[in-house]
């Protein structure tokens, strides 16, 4: 988002977020090697990242004021995470630091000829565990928030900070990348969820992510909106509405009013634009109906010689969710 196009906040919410934070170690490279293969890198950084760790610096750029809470080491990667978190206004206080072990981090190859990321990931040692939430911390934490971010990683743990949001009837933001172990029992408490382009299908077993976000938002009832996200093909947006049996409201198949939307993009505009469907009763057969109302979501063209990589852009993706 581009600062012109950011509205101005009349205070500064405090949110919360939990999950991976690590360093990237990127080198770019002419393209992805083949197996067994030598190639020499055109350019090398390292740099903070994590979803969690990428998403509150995001939402910090844009005026928020996010805390994190995660586990590294007191080691040199940890130290530069921290300086980096701090210096971009994140707040660290509440970040677990082991005095042993090592720091999550990851490889990530950047192919030049693609505009595309590999990463290779190594989790901290020794790993995050319920243990080493305080109540006490974990009350501080919270205090304030509008809403708590999960990444859905180190999930006894995440369980146990939801949980207590929940109590406090605090909003939950689930960012939805892949199934993983305990996934279920967070989307259970989730308000709201970001989900990546497989996952719908993938968690649903339905034919189509149209008609998987409808069965995520009736196997989810505290769901007020479901978001997938396509890459440079956009996004799209199932969001809840109140069905009002007084009411007359159109019926319509989910696949259907996706089709509708998309035909109505007009291909000339280089900046994003939502386009949006009226309050509909939207079907999926086999499945069930929901009444809410679709979003698709264009994303901005961006000419390929601005394109760097890819590495990031969900979770900033995500920390503007976070500020709208």
């Amino acid at each position: 988002m581009s600062s012109d196009s950011v509205i101005p906040l009349l205070e500064t919410p405090i949110i919360v977020g939990f999950g991976g934070v690590g360093v990237d170690f990127l080198a770019v490279v002419p393209f992805f090697p083949s197996p067994d293969a030598k190639i020499r890198t055109t350019e090398f950084k390292v740099q903070g990242g994590g979803n969690t760790g990428n998403t509150m610096t995001c939402a910090a750029r844009l005026g928020l004021k996010p805390r994190i809470i995660s586990k590294i080491s007191d080691d040199a990667p940890g130290k530069a995470m921290l300086e980096e978190l701090e210096a971009e206004g994140v707040d660290t206080s509440f970040l677990v630091v082991s005095k042993e072990g090592t720091s999550p981090f990851s490889y990530i190859i950047v192919d030049s000829q693609t505009k595309t990321r590999t990463c290779i990931f190594t989790p901290g040692y020794p790993p995050m565990v319920p243990d080493d939430l305080h109540q006490a911390n974990l009350l501080s934490a919270l205090d304030g928030a509008r809403v708590v971010y999960f990444d859905a990683r180190m999930s006894d743990s995440a369980l146990v900070i939801a949980q207590e949001a929940f109590r406090q009837n605090i909003s939950i933001l689930i960012d939805a990348e892949r199934p993983r172990e305990g996934l279920n029992d967070l989307l259970a408490l989730a308000d709201y969820v970001v989900c990546s382009e497989n996952f719908p299908k993938a968690w649903t077993e339905a034919s189509s992510i149209p008609r998987a976000l409808v069965s995520i938002i009736l196997r989810l009832p505290r769901l007020k909106f479901a978001i997938v996200t396509l890459g440079k093909d956009g996004c799209i947006m199932l969001e809840k509405c109140v069905d009002d049996e007084s009411s007359h409201i159109e019926e319509m198949d989910a696949d259907s009013c996706l089709t509708s939307l998309t035909k109505r993009k007009d291909d000339s505009i280089a900046m994003p634009t939502c386009i949006a469907s009226s309050v509909t009763k939207l079907r999926a057969e086999g499945i069930g109906s929901v009444c809410g109302r679709l979003y698709y979501g264009t994303a901005e063209k961006i000419p390929p010689s601005e394109l760097i990589d890819t590495t990031g852009a969900g979770d900033a993706f995500t920390g503007a969710v976070l500020y709208a």
